[in-house]
């Protein structure tokens, strides 16, 4: 009995912290790098792009310290980004980004109506 408990427990935390580790954000090396493999960038594209990743990650943890009504205030800053970085791709890339962006939203929608 009691090691069968321990293969539960076990299992339980090694769940516990690969689910874990599937929710922490990418840093913006690790988005241009993963966007480089699917869009084919070139180094000039991912040197830009990393750049604009890195400043709204430092715009995103000022936001984080400072507390308040985050959402409504990540929102246009995530789109400028978008913007931005849609920018630098070529139209090919960009509607390929642009599907994939769309693809994640949806999956993202359904994982949260599904949690009830």
């Amino acid at each position: 009995m009691k090691k069968i408990m321990m293969i539960c427990l076990l299992v339980l935390g090694v769940s516990a912290v690969s689910h874990a580790q599937g929710r922490m954000r990418m840093s913006p090396e690790e988005r241009v790098k993963q966007m480089k493999e699917k869009l084919n960038l070139t180094d000039d594209q991912t040197t830009k792009i990393t750049a604009i990743y890195q400043a709204q990650a430092k715009s995103m943890d000022s936001l984080r310290n400072a507390g308040g009504d985050m959402r409504s205030q990540m929102r246009p800053m995530m789109q400028s980004t978008n913007d931005k970085v849609k920018a630098i791709l070529t139209p090919e890339q960009a509607a390929a980004w642009q599907k994939e962006m769309d693809e994640r939203r949806a999956r993202m929608q359904n994982a949260g109506g599904q949690s009830n």
